[in-house]
């Protein structure tokens, strides 16, 4: 297979894009909704450079303090985004526990790696 390009995508922890909301981080405290907002915002970012959730090749998930009881939450964000994109965005992925993001508020993030014809 040839790729005319590859692009990184990061999916910014929480916040919503444009209007008078950007900037915002989206549901404080609650990991499903942020969860939910970093795919989305990964599937907005991907449109811009013409591509799609079907194009990533690999995604890394970085969780603020992560353990296995948080799995339903993550999986619960992963399905309400899915929903809302009319696709099933599991490409292989690497979860990553961290200690922190670069806003307190932030509970995850997600980047994507996009194989673009």
């Amino acid at each position: 297979m040839k790729a005319d390009r590859a692009v990184v995508i990061k999916g910014p922890a929480g916040h919503v894009g444009g209007g008078e909301s950007e900037g915002n981080t989206v549901g404080a405290g609650d990991l499903a909704a942020q969860v939910e907002q970093c795919y989305l915002n990964v599937a907005t970012a991907l449109a811009g450079v013409g591509g799609t959730f079907d194009e990533v090749a690999k995604l890394n998930v970085h969780v603020v303090d992560w353990t296995p009881d948080k799995m339903p939450q993550l999986l619960e964000g992963i399905s309400r985004a899915a929903a809302k994109l009319g696709t099933t965005p599991v490409p292989p992925a690497t979860l990553l526990g961290v200690a922190a993001l670069d806003v307190p508020e932030h509970l995850v993030e997600v980047e994507a790696t996009a194989v673009l014809d």
